[in-house]
């Protein structure tokens, strides 16, 4: 009965794979709740002492407020319960869904994860790619948060694909409180999905959790942005344990926020720089759904909003006389005559080449340098970094 799964979910002090374990051995979370002592075998003594405790009236709570607030209830045991969840070693053996959950193993499931406290340069690149991965027939999963998540979010919402958004918390709390308007899209185009029962508070400790879902969800996971500390890093490293592609956005070796996302292209994460760079990944597997596309993405104007905190203080600077040198150009690209232009690779020497003939899209660059597309990719991203060349509508280059 859904009780009983209710209440295995919620028993303390027995971790997911023992749970897991028990429902492996026993085929049922009612015959769990019916086991004795011996049966429950050799499991840790707060285990035992939470397994032997009987009682339901927290489980038939939770139950009643699902029902008034009506949220759903996909378990462990259900034919619905999404395949690729239900192999990672900690399923949660219950998920609580607003919204209609779409047909994961129908098209590839791509999470996007990144820090709060992004640049500009990686809010804008999330959306866009958020966008970009939708149009190409991926389901976008993601944690709902502020920064990469949510811009994310926005831009698969904006292509009209589908989107999963995976909490820390209950899904009848709105967390944070400025994404209301977004979670109630998500809600109406696709699912809002938490293994917390109903008026769980987002408690810091619920999220480092909850990554192993939205890993466990996707065929890939897509780092944008993220610090040393971050817990994209925790997602892709669940990722990496799951048997999941990782996929990274190349940032700006100067700034914190790209360190630990930088770190993973060095440890051999695929380094992109579209939503097809990703899909087309998964053409073969999914040939229904996937679907090259290459058109404009729509430019949305919104705050590039980067918190303080992320923010270096700036030390005091003496004060010295001007010193007039000649370097802008005017309108025209400093980079591009060669006595203004920065130290260049080979690579970045034949891209540039290339790019003063006019915009071009990726594939003429391939066929240009003969580099293989990752490394490609990877250049071109660095290039935008550093203002040499920049993106125009429907994945066009040109100088700058």
């Amino acid at each position: 009965m859904l009780i009983h799964w209710i209440w295995l979910a919620q028993r303390p002090k027995v971790p997911d794979r023992v749970k897991r374990e028990l429902l492996e051995r026993m085929g049922d979370a009612e015959d769990v709740y019916h086991a004795d002592r011996q049966a429950l075998g050799d499991v840790s003594r707060e285990a035992l002492q939470a397994l032997l405790d009987k009682e339901l009236s927290g489980a038939e709570k939770i139950l009643a407020q699902c029902s008034e607030k009506g949220i759903q209830i996909l378990t462990y045991g259900d034919e619905g319960y999404p395949p690729a969840l239900r192999s990672i070693p900690d399923p949660p053996l219950v998920l609580y869904c607003k919204g209609q959950l779409p047909a994961l193993d129908a098209a590839p499931v791509i999470g996007v994860v990144g820090t709060r406290k992004a640049s500009p340069y990686g809010l804008n690149v999330a959306e866009r790619l958020g966008f970009q991965i939708a149009k190409c027939g991926g389901i976008l999963v993601s944690g709902a948060a502020s920064g990469v998540d949510g811009r994310a979010m926005d831009g698969a919402l904006t292509a009209g694909g589908a989107v999963v958004g995976v909490l820390g918390c209950g899904v009848d709390v709105v967390y944070p409180a400025s994404n209301r308007a977004l979670f109630e899209e998500m809600e109406r185009r696709g699912c809002l999905v938490s293994e917390y029962p109903p008026q769980t508070p987002p408690a810091k400790w619920n999220f480092p959790k909850r990554n192993r879902i939205i890993s466990g969800l996707s065929d890939g996971v897509l780092v944008v942005e993220a610090p040393k500390i971050s817990g994209a890093l925790i997602t892709a490293r669940q990722a990496l344990e799951q048997g999941r592609d990782v996929y990274v956005v190349p940032g700006n070796i100067d700034v914190d926020t790209c360190v630990g996302s930088n770190g993973l292209l060095r440890d051999g994460a695929t380094a992109v720089g579209s939503g097809w760079d990703i899909l087309s990944g998964y053409e073969e597997v999914y040939p229904q759904a996937v679907r090259r596309w290459q058109g404009e993405v729509p430019v949305v104007e919104r705050e590039n909003v980067v918190p303080k905190v992320a923010q270096k203080p700036r030390l005091p600077r003496k004060t010295v006389a001007p010193v007039k040198k000649v370097i802008d150009n005017g309108s025209a690209s400093p980079y591009i005559d060669g006595e203004n232009a920065p130290a260049l690779s080979g690579l970045e020497g034949t891209i540039v080449e290339r790019l003063r003939q006019g915009a071009c899209v990726v594939d003429d660059l391939i066929v240009a340098t003969g580099e293989p597309a990752g490394k490609l990719l990877s250049t071109l991203t660095m290039m935008e970094v550093r203002g040499i060349l920049r993106r125009l509508p429907g994945d066009r280059l040109e100088l700058k």
